[in-house]
């Protein structure tokens, strides 16, 4: 499946529109036995080539990798330029107007990707920058069980991770989970992995921050918040190191060196 923009459709949000169309997915497979798959979910404007060449030179044999490439849509934050999305964004934090009907439709494709899986395989979602908003909001939708529009979410994350991002929808999230005692147990259940440098000038290390807070206090028991003192808004082997460790002892993988 190649890129295409024929079926963008700029009206508001309000209006009936035609679905967008996601591009290319590249897959890595598992080099040894398959014993976990996740998707990976790239930031705003690059594509899942990218994301796939970076994640088949890390040291876990036992996943397979799915990375997909967001339809191209008008962005708000870019006065309305087109580029790879996953939902529409005003600004790179929780204080934004929300894209409910972007958001949900991107956690519907990746959810959709990971429900081919074979049953004995664990499956996860992670991501970078916008991508890492998209899998904190997917951790979300799995603990609720439905996503934000309602319809049921059909499958059970075990690992998620975020690099670099935030959380969207998070002013709404301690009300729709205190009014869920099963939401909060099955929150309790997701681990999470967030890191954040502190010299991001894109995605301020506060807003990093702010999203673990209201994930914990959701009832996301099992969040690691970490800080990369003087990362900017980019990944490093080091950090990548961490979260092929994490990785490795959260989904108990028989490969990792």
């Amino acid at each position: 499946m190649s890129y295409s923009h024929s079926n963008i459709s700029s009206g508001s949000r309000s209006s009936a529109r035609r679905p967008l169309e996601f591009g290319r997915t590249h897959v890595v497979r598992p080099k040894g036995k398959h014993q976990a798959t996740i998707v990976w979910l790239h930031g705003l404007g690059d594509n899942g080539s990218s994301s796939s060449q970076l994640l088949e030179t890390l040291p876990l044999p036992n996943i397979k990798w799915i990375c997909p490439t967001a339809p191209t849509r008008p962005v708000s934050l870019l006065g309305g330029f087109p580029c790879t999305a996953w939902f529409d964004v005003g600004e790179f934090s929780e204080e934004g107007p929300d894209d409910w009907e972007g958001l949900d439709a991107s956690a519907a494709h990746i959810a959709n990707l990971l429900s081919a899986e074979p049953s004995d395989v664990k499956v996860g979602i992670g991501g970078f920058s916008m991508g890492a908003a998209m899998a904190l909001y997917s951790a979300t939708c799995c603990a609720l069980g439905k996503y934000g529009n309602g319809a049921p979410y059909p499958i059970y994350l075990r690992a998620i991770v975020g690099l670099s991002g935030w959380l969207p929808g998070s002013r709404s999230l301690r009300n729709k989970f205190e009014a869920s005692h099963e939401a909060t147990r099955r929150a309790a259940s997701i681990p999470i992995l967030q890191f954040h440098g502190t010299a991001d000038e894109v995605v301020p290390h506060k807003y990093g921050e702010k999203s673990a807070q209201s994930l914990t206090s959701a009832g996301f028991r099992t969040l690691l918040f970490k800080s990369q003192e003087g990362l900017g808004h980019y990944t490093v082997p080091k950090e990548m190191n961490e979260v092929c460790s994490w990785l490795n002892s959260r989904l108990v993988l028989e490969g990792y060196r």
